[in-house]
């Protein structure tokens, strides 16, 4: 059976201070959040994944959005260097959580910035955004950690949405999806599908054609399942709020040791 886990946090007292850039600060409910977290959580397991809570990082609002912490290609982690400096304390328990998971460990450094909803992976290929939060020289790391690997690293203007996986994420068949208001250049990518939501751009694969979504895309999921797809959805409302969507909620570990 391959080795699925997921690295989740759960949401701090601070949540709802979290930083926002391209929307409007809105209420957050502090509590539902937790539920929607736990529920989220729940779903991961109820698929086949292997969850694993690192450390909590209360001082820190947006330490829920795990993904942006760390990239993972086959077993190298490379630890991010966040580009809001508030959320560079949050990578310390994501380094020792995937250190003892048995990966090799690298870190990007001053004056790199990288945060990893910023990276799509497809098999090899690596897209990475390159705007507000991830800059040239963080791109310039990452392709140093992961192409003597076998990865092909292709950088992506993002100016329109916080990450470039806030814009685009891939189904299982390597088909690029994204909302088209936000997505600055869908030539770069071989197959794009345009979806009609935004938060339908958005997807978790969970093996056996099963999408990891937010429920706030229906019209999205009935386009998915119209593909043959089958679409599994939760309630983030909370974590929308605060620019957050499935894919940041979690590290997705893949076979580790294949």
């Amino acid at each position: 059976m391959p080795s699925r886990k997921a690295l989740i946090r759960r949401p701090g007292p601070r949540l709802a201070e979290g930083l926002v850039t391209h929307i409007e600060r809105s209420p957050v409910d502090a509590d539902l959040a937790l539920q929607q977290w736990e529920t989220y959580a729940e779903t991961l397991r109820e698929h086949g994944w292997e969850t694993a809570e690192t450390e909590p990082a209360d001082d820190c609002p947006d330490s829920v959005f795990i993904e942006d912490t760390v990239v993972m290609f086959r077993n190298v982690a490379l630890i991010a260097r966040p580009g809001a400096e508030s959320r560079r304390p949050e990578t310390t328990a994501v380094e020792e959580a995937v250190a003892r998971l048995g990966c090799s460990v690298n870190w990007v450094w001053e004056p790199g910035t990288l945060d990893g909803g910023d990276v799509l992976k497809i098999g090899d290929t690596i897209y990475v955004g390159r705007g507000g939060r991830t800059n040239a020289a963080g791109v310039q790391q990452l392709r140093a950690a992961f192409e003597p690997l076998g990865a092909r690293v292709v950088p992506v203007p993002v100016s329109k949405v916080l990450h470039l996986k806030s814009a685009v994420t891939a189904l299982p068949d390597s088909t690029v999806i994204g909302y088209p208001p936000l997505v600055d250049t869908p030539s770069v990518f071989p197959r794009h599908l345009p979806v009609p939501e935004e938060s339908g751009a958005h997807v978790v694969l969970l093996g056996g054609g099963k999408l990891l979504m937010a429920a706030s895309a229906p019209k999205t999921a009935e386009l998915f399942t119209d593909l043959g797809y089958q679409p599994v959805t939760v309630d983030i409302s909370e974590f929308e709020k605060l620019e957050g969507c499935v894919t940041c909620l979690s590290v997705r570990l893949r076979d580790l040791y294949a």
